[in-house]
């Protein structure tokens, strides 16, 4: 883009840039070294981190008045984007109170257990995540069909919940970045001028060895867990909702369709059932206010990485990665560190791709990178981080959706690492078309 263009005819002073990215600095030493350091992630709520990160943006955000650095942070915060997340978590609340308190996700799990063995169930939850994020294009609508039965499995056979989810959000990515239908795979082929099939190609000798490995690994782990009674009186009925929600999202019906089908297909199950309507509107409301925490994280959040973006952090990010470009290998490796970067201070990875296409674009054609590598190494490694980060929407939702602390999942993303040692690996050893242009 321009503005990443113009990072570099414009530069940034140290002292300045530093100050600019200090906000997610001031949030990272609050909530993530401040957790380590007293050995418990609960201690430190991440909505304090982020609201004494957020003031100090607005702080070292000079040369304007306050209402206007107000106005900046508020604008950020109530964006289209950030505002259809809102609205994904609040129907994702209502849908899974219900789906809960009508017993849909115990008869679902059992139902599961009846037909395939516990200890199957892990690689199958993550095939499965694969499965609906490759056919949707939507790592956020597969982490909304998928945790809640995540979390159930894990109850059900006293498994780690933490374990079950980052299961759901690895397969998630691996779908997100592979699908010809994701807004990652849009915008990282329209950036870098090339067919979404060649893009496809190149991706999958990263993404795949890497699902591969990680699918290996919880086929050792899953024979760990432990033997689930199946119970004979559920009733099948009570399916329904999630056979609904599952088949929608594999249709590419858009999320928010599918929440909202699959909450009408809950009450309806519920009404026949004999239950009051009143009671199921208690439950949404229920689930709704236990969205409450995240919505305000996510504003915060949004909020704060547009004041950063505002005062220069992004752009003096930028012109610190690409000023000392050697080679066609350390040429990808700023392209990845560019929008791996970007992305942790954005926690959004389209939009950290369309920040740093049009750069990444010139730095591929000066150093004789194939337009579908370039293209490969924006998408993969912004999912990436964000499967890795707290803050991201996946994460803070499948958090919220399984009740668990945000980092709470981080020791078993197995996904996300193997998936960074491909990268890095195909850097190493990858072949480029060309060699580096004279300046």
């Amino acid at each position: 883009m321009e503005s990443a263009r113009a990072s570099l005819s414009g530069r940034i002073p140290h002292s300045r840039g530093m100050l600019a990215v200090s906000p997610v600095l001031v949030f990272l030493v609050l909530y993530l070294v401040v957790s380590v350091a007293v050995g418990d992630f609960y201690r430190m709520p991440i909505a304090v981190a982020l609201v004494v990160a957020s003031v100090w943006a607005v702080v070292v955000y000079r040369g304007e008045p306050l209402h206007r650095r107000v106005e900046v942070f508020s604008r950020e915060a109530g964006s289209p984007n950030v505002m259809y997340m809102i609205w994904i978590f609040i129907l994702a609340g209502a849908f899974a109170e219900v789906a809960k308190a009508i017993g849909a996700i115990d008869a679902t799990v059992n139902l599961a257990v009846g037909c395939l063995p516990y200890r199957f169930l892990v690689p199958g939850l993550f095939l499965a995540a694969c499965f609906i994020s490759l056919s949707i294009g939507t790592s956020v609508g597969t982490v909304v069909a998928l945790t809640p039965l995540a979390v159930e499995f894990a109850r059900a056979g006293g498994a780690s919940e933490p374990f079950f989810v980052a299961v759901v959000l690895g397969g998630a990515f691996f779908g997100d970045n592979l699908s010809f239908i994701s807004d990652t795979t849009i915008a990282a082929t329209r950036t870098q001028g090339c067919r979404m099939n060649d893009k496809f190609k190149a991706n999958l000798w990263i993404a795949l060895p890497a699902a591969l490995i990680t699918l290996a690994v919880y086929v050792v782990l899953g024979t760990d867990a432990g033997a689930v009674e199946v119970r004979d009186d559920v009733n099948a009925w009570l399916v329904l909702p999630y056979v609904v929600v599952i088949l929608t999202a594999v249709m590419g019906v858009n999320v928010t369709a599918v929440l909202i089908l699959g909450l009408l297909t809950a009450v309806a199950v519920a009404l026949a059932d004999g239950q009051e309507l009143l009671q199921l509107a208690g439950y949404m409301g229920a689930g709704i206010d236990s969205m409450g925490n995240l919505i305000i994280v996510t504003l915060l959040a949004a909020g704060m990485l547009g004041v950063i973006k505002a005062i220069g952090g992004i752009n003096y990010i930028l012109q610190c990665l690409t000023a000392r470009i050697s080679g066609v290998r350390g040429a990808q490796a700023s392209i990845a560190l560019l929008v791996g970067i970007v992305n942790l201070c954005t926690a959004n990875n389209t939009v950290a791709i369309i920040t740093v296409g049009s750069l990444s674009k010139s730095i591929s054609e000066r150093y004789g990178i194939e337009p579908r590598k370039a293209a490969s190494i924006l998408d993969t490694c912004s999912c990436i981080v964000q499967c890795l980060i707290p803050y991201g929407a996946q994460t803070l939702l499948a958090a919220a959706l399984a009740g668990i602390s945000p980092v709470a999942p981080f020791p078993y993303l197995y996904y996300p690492w193997a998936l960074a040692f491909m990268v890095l690996l195909s850097v190493m050893v990858g072949r480029s078309r060309g060699t580096a242009l004279a300046s």
